[in-house]
């Protein structure tokens, strides 16, 4: 196993929540292997972050290992710094270089011989469609540039690990789907890639294996299919409504409604799948709702009942259609 994180805890003192330290990762067990992506899912505030500058070496554990290649990476952080490429959440203060220039020192600086790190940076340049850029300044590039151009940096020249926290953030639909190819191309030359996202419908596409964090604790882990298995008899029914309108009563047979400003989710036992229909397209017919879609539950739905608070409310997600599936209308 390429990596090995056992019972990792990590209490920040001088932050308080209740009157307590805050404490960010509480007792975390994960493992994942090469050609993986693994995705860590979850809201601000998770503990994602957290989890993985303690994998790269950026902070010490208070308890728990970190194992990568079976070498102790808590004891040699050092180690850790060189197994692992990361892209971080911030991003990269790169004014002053082009994105060639920043692209080729990151690989230089992990050790890579200039010609190869010139070809490799060719490849992801062309892979993510960004050549245009490739002799602007950083300054002058948009926030979704230089997101590519981090990845860029990261991938370049790739640890054993590459950890990608949030790396589609401002990037455009075109090529976040490049992004999400290249992503896998790294997990399939043997690299784990090691994947921090709030975006539910992303993680469900992108990754193999994936743990849903919550209050610093991993609530669920294994694979998008293994976390849906409970939910393979029930339906989601997205409501997309226009400015103006009001959200709909929940529908008698809908056995969760979550509201969420322009939309609405319901979750629908399948044997309902016809109630469902006739509900939507009344509404899409007398003006209450602009479009709908009825398809299988999804990893989304799956998290909101994962994360749901004490009172039975949602934490914050990213509620995104899916746009493999097409919006039925009235006729």
């Amino acid at each position: 196993m390429l990596l090995e994180a056992h019972q990792i805890t990590k209490t920040y003192r001088g932050r308080f929540r209740r009157g307590e330290a805050v404490r960010a990762n509480d007792g975390i067990t994960l493992r994942a292997d090469g050609g993986q992506v693994y995705g860590l899912l979850g809201h601000n505030g998770a503990g994602k972050t957290t989890l993985v500058n303690q994998v790269v070496g950026l902070l010490r554990p208070d308890e728990g290992t970190i194992h990568i290649d079976g070498r102790d990476a808590v004891a040699d952080p050092g180690y850790a710094r060189q197994a692992c490429s990361l892209q971080p959440q911030a991003q990269l203060p790169i004014n002053g270089l082009t994105p060639r220039q920043a692209i080729d020192l990151m690989g230089q600086l992990r050790g890579g011989r200039t010609a190869d790190v010139r070809a490799r940076r060719a490849r992801l340049v062309d892979a993510l469609d960004i050549g245009e850029w490739l002799d602007t300044d950083g300054e002058r590039l948009s926030g979704g540039v230089k997101r590519l151009v981090s990845f860029a940096m990261a991938a370049v020249a790739p640890g054993r690990i590459v950890v990608l926290d949030e790396p589609t953030n401002d990037v455009d639909p075109v090529r976040r789907r490049l992004l999400w190819s290249a992503v896998r191309a790294l997990a399939d030359e043997g690299s784990t890639v090691l994947l921090v996202t709030h975006n539910v419908v992303e993680a469900e596409r992108a990754v193999d294996r994936l743990a849903v964090l919550d209050a610093g604790r991993v609530v669920a882990e294994g694979t998008p299919a293994q976390l849906k298995a409970d939910l393979e008899h029930e339906l989601r029914l997205e409501l997309s409504l226009e400015p103006g309108m009001s959200v709909p009563v929940m529908p008698p047979f809908a056995t969760r409604y979550l509201p969420n400003g322009s939309r609405a989710l319901a979750i629908v036992p399948a044997e309902h799948a016809v109630d469902a229909l006739g509900w939507a397209q009344r509404l899409r017919a007398s003006g209450d709702i602009g479009e709908f879609a009825l398809t299988p539950a999804s990893l989304e739905d799956v998290y909101v009942d994962l994360v749901s608070d004490r009172t039975g409310a949602a934490q914050p997600m990213l509620l995104a259609p899916s746009k493999e599936v097409s919006h039925a209308r009235a006729a």
